[in-house]
């Protein structure tokens, strides 16, 4: 039986944050006639990626790339289009203590890092820019964790993770009291002024990543129930033409700015290629994907 109509309107359960991107598809300045989407998802679209993947909750909407490749592990309904919804240098969101910055990164060997996930793709990110600019060997950081994984099914590897008690500080106090040696944080830390980038010149250091490598670091992308593309492949590449529009309103990327939210699959490789590496290798995910394996035969021509 078809999960969806087969003619007419798809109205669609829609989880998708407030953004500059998203501002133009969710006020309706652009819209469609043949999509109609209900943003029904959570304030911060975070909070809604576990529903989405356990609980089939949404039949649209931005996912985490890593919460998206963890899916595909475990066989979940879902495919994703190459329209990034969110993107930025990661290099800002590693901090430490005001006394130990700057840090050389690979004095962080054999000492404890903490995150509030294991799996949250901007931990993804740094791990890998630790190991492939710094020279940083991953297996010998301790990470200390607070949450689950989005994907119930998945175990965070017991030699890398440590989980934080149930009476233990908040990730914040943590940090703020200088109980571990550098934190992946929340950006709300990144306003204290005890707190300090472990790379100097954050903002110098991704440019010169984006220079080298010819790509941002994507975060979140557009998925959707994998039956849609099957069963109204139209609806589809409306979605996609609401967001790109919805982009190109928010006039998106700045001038001079290298794409941080990248569209069509072209667009999208460097970074899936370095993001699918760098999960594979971490123990996040159960095989290396190819960028082309995140999609489908519809949704990668998606342009």
């Amino acid at each position: 039986m078809p999960t969806f109509p087969s003619s007419g309107p798809v109205r669609l359960a829609t989880n998708l944050a407030d953004s500059a991107l998203a501002k133009a598809a969710k006020s309706g300045e652009v819209s469609s006639d043949l999509v109609q989407f209900d943003f029904c998802g959570p304030t911060t679209a975070n909070q809604g990626f576990k529903p989405m993947v356990r609980e089939g909750k949404f039949d649209a909407g931005e996912l985490a790339i890593v919460t998206y490749m963890q899916a595909l592990d475990y066989g979940k309904p879902l495919v994703l289009l190459p329209a990034t919804m969110v993107g930025r240098f990661q290099h800002q969101f590693f901090v430490c203590r005001k006394e130990r910055a700057p840090m050389d990164p690979k004095t962080l060997e054999g000492k404890k890092v903490a995150v509030r996930a294991y799996t949250q793709t901007t931990g993804v990110w740094v791990r890998g820019i630790l190991q492939d600019e710094y020279g940083v060997d991953l297996n010998k950081l301790k990470w200390l964790c607070w949450d689950d994984p989005h994907l119930a099914e998945y175990t965070d590897p017991p030699e890398l993770v440590e989980r934080a008690p149930k009476d233990s500080k908040s990730l914040n106090e943590l940090a703020l009291a200088g109980e571990a040696d550098a934190v992946i944080p929340a950006a709300d830390l990144l306003a204290y002024p005890d707190m300090r980038t472990v790379v100097e010149n954050p903002d110098e250091a991704g440019r010169q990543w984006g220079e080298k490598y010819g790509c941002g670091h994507i975060n979140h992308m557009f998925a959707v129930h994998s039956d849609l593309p099957k069963e109204r492949p139209d609806a589809v590449r409306e979605i996609f033409r609401v967001l790109k529009e919805s982009k190109a309103r928010a006039n998106l990327p700045k001038t001079g700015e290298i794409d941080q939210l990248p569209f069509g699959f072209e667009d999208c490789f460097k970074s899936l290629d370095l993001i699918t590496r760098y999960a594979f290798e971490q123990k996040v995910v159960k095989k290396r994907y190819r960028p082309e394996e995140l999609f489908d035969a519809m949704t990668i021509k998606l342009a």
